[in-house]
């Protein structure tokens, strides 16, 4: 492939996929703008170089065309703003709408195609698609790492049809370097943080991870399986019954291996999600009937914190507990903070996946994390 770094623009039309799956509030305003915000060296490269950035990305599950929720126009004006130039905004990611876009658009200005699954050939994979995404551009730049671990159209298809004129963006070269600092130059001890809400969706990297760290920490809703799977009183907490012999082989696994797993040993209960809820703190194994666990508690906290603080790499994907409320969001906090700290220490921190991110960005910590991924799904298959 190419390299962007030396890639000469000038007059060239970058047909660029980038990741602008963000989240919008009620009235369609950006909540968090960390994915656009990554995207813009590849972006302001093309401009500097006299090309014309095409945009192109999904944004949020539509299932039948059109809907208005999960529009791109919405990102136009911020993106613009970002920028510093003019965003063309296509109607279509497709056809003569977004060709005749393109077409206009001139140096200095970019153009940002509708989202790309509001047609089903993007996640089938199809090859018309494909090739009429193709035709609005010179070259193409894959800079969406959150996507790169699918096969669809944008990401996969589309690379059939730049034999040569084909590269990664700055996004996706930082986030493999990264990756790579941690699978093959990971400093011992190498501590994995793993939370989130289930073990489903990540029982690969669970199987990766005990190749290669020293200790696991496992919290958030996924804890609460391995709990019950040891015999423990999780209440009403979130579980998944079909999980539990997979929770106790994982635990033999590491052991074989000689990787260290940290439970939670206590948690922050409630009977329902709600800031005004009545809480009620008990050992991890002892949850009350009709009690949810949705926290961990202080002396977990200050186990977790204390591995951290001896690790040298850490990797972190999921939070503690329903991090959203404010009521359960201290052991994410704690954690983050932990992680902050142990990297300000000489530790190196990778910290992917939505929900880790989104923490880190609401405790004002990602200035303190070695690399933050973009990625969600793709951090974890790509791992």
């Amino acid at each position: 492939m190419k390299s962007i770094e030396t890639y000469k623009f000038k007059g060239k039309r970058a047909l660029i996929r980038v990741d602008f799956n963000v989240p919008l509030d009620d009235s369609f305003s950006i909540v968090d703008d960390s994915r656009i915000l990554a995207a813009l060296p590849t972006i302001k490269c093309v401009l500097e170089g006299g090309g014309v950035p095409i945009l192109m990305s999904h944004l949020g599950r539509p299932k039948n065309g059109y809907t208005e929720q999960f529009s791109l126009r919405h990102l136009c004006q911020h993106l613009s703003e970002l920028i510093g130039a003019e965003v063309l905004f296509a109607n279509d990611c497709i056809g003569p709408e977004a060709e005749s876009v393109v077409q206009a658009a001139s140096e200095c200005q970019v153009v940002l195609l509708e989202n790309l699954r509001f047609h089903g050939g993007e996640k089938k994979g199809d090859d018309f698609f494909s090739k009429s995404l193709s035709k609005l551009g010179d070259v193409y730049i894959n800079d969406a790492f959150g996507t790169a671990h699918r096969a669809h159209a944008s990401t996969a298809i589309i690379a059939n049809y730049f034999a040569d004129e084909k590269m990664f963006g700055f996004l996706m070269n930082q986030e493999m370097l990264s990756l790579n600092t941690v699978l093959n130059e990971s400093k011992k001890p190498f501590t994995a943080i793993l939370g989130g809400a289930k073990i489903t969706g990540k029982i690969e990297i669970i199987n990766q991870l005990l190749n290669r760290v020293t200790n696991l920490i496992i919290g958030g809703g996924m804890a609460y399986t391995f709990i019950k799977a040891t015999g423990g009183n999780i209440g009403a907490s979130l579980i998944e019954e079909d999980r539990l012999e997979l929770a106790l082989k994982i635990m033999k696994n590491a052991s074989d291996k000689g990787v260290q797993i940290y439970l939670p040993i206590d948690s922050i209960n409630a009977q329902e999600i709600s800031n005004d809820a009545p809480l009620k703190y008990t050992a991890i194994n002892e949850i009350p009937t009709n009690w949810k666990g949705l926290d961990i508690g202080f002396k977990t906290i200050e186990l977790f914190r204390n591995v951290i603080l001896n690790s040298k790499t850490i990797m972190w994907n999921g939070p503690m507990g329903v991090f959203e409320t404010t009521a359960f969001q201290e052991g994410t906090k704690e954690i983050a903070q932990a992680v902050s700290e142990a990297t300000q220490n000489g530790a190196y921190s990778l910290v992917g996946g939505g929900d880790s991110v989104s923490a880190v960005n609401k405790f004002q910590l990602r200035d303190k994390i070695s690399y933050v991924s973009t990625g969600g799904g793709g951090f974890i298959r790509i791992y």
